[in-house]
């Protein structure tokens, strides 16, 4: 899989953070200009309530916010917009996140807008990333809501392993809630 990299020439673009081709879109780092589709998406209840921290109302300047930690050199994960638009799709499909570990590994988290649910745009995301391994990690962990076993699926469907019962708050539900963990070995 060849993968382009973004380098820093302007303030939209993450440092050295390559752009990996999917079959119906590209995951590419976020740009200021995707915030108000991020915000749309992110502010929706639905999305917010699948993940561990997105609020739900979603705050304004949040999608801002994010947009520039992810441009940010010392983040601490990479964050790809699922691109559609070379395919006929939306500029803003979702996101996928891939945060650094100890030890050579990884942790993958990610989110899809709901007109493009049930789609296999968050397989084909994961998918894509996991090929890339863009972080030469050797190990990745993946944690899902047990009321999601959509995204549950999405990382069998990718080759992880369950491991087990654990918990996460959720800032939107504002509760604790039970999760599933996986984990997926890699060649990096």
């Amino acid at each position: 899989m060849m993968l382009e990299t973004i380098a820093p020439t302007t303030p939209d673009a993450a440092a050295s953070q390559p752009v990996i081709p999917a079959d119906r879109f590209v995951l590419r780092p976020p740009r200021r200009s995707d915030a108000g589709l991020i915000a749309h998406y992110a502010g929706d209840r639905r999305v917010a309530c699948n993940t561990r921290s997105i609020p739900h109302p979603f705050p304004p300047g949040a999608a801002e916010a994010m947009v520039a930690r992810a441009a940010s050199p010392a983040r601490g994960e990479d964050v790809w917009v699922l691109d559609g638009t070379a395919g006929g799709l939306g500029e803003v499909l979702g996101l996928v996140h891939l945060a650094r570990m100890d030890r050579r590994q990884g942790e993958v988290s990610f989110w899809i807008a709901p007109p493009f649910w049930n789609t296999g745009l968050a397989s084909e995301a994961v998918a894509a990333l996991v090929a890339a391994n863009p972080h030469r990690d050797q190990t990745l962990f993946a944690e899902v809501f047990q009321d999601s076993p959509n995204s549950a699926r999405v990382l069998t469907n990718n080759g992880f392993e369950f491991l087990g019962d654990a918990e996460s708050f959720s800032v939107a539900r504002g509760l604790i809630v039970p999760t599933w963990t996986y984990a997926l070995t890699l060649k990096p």
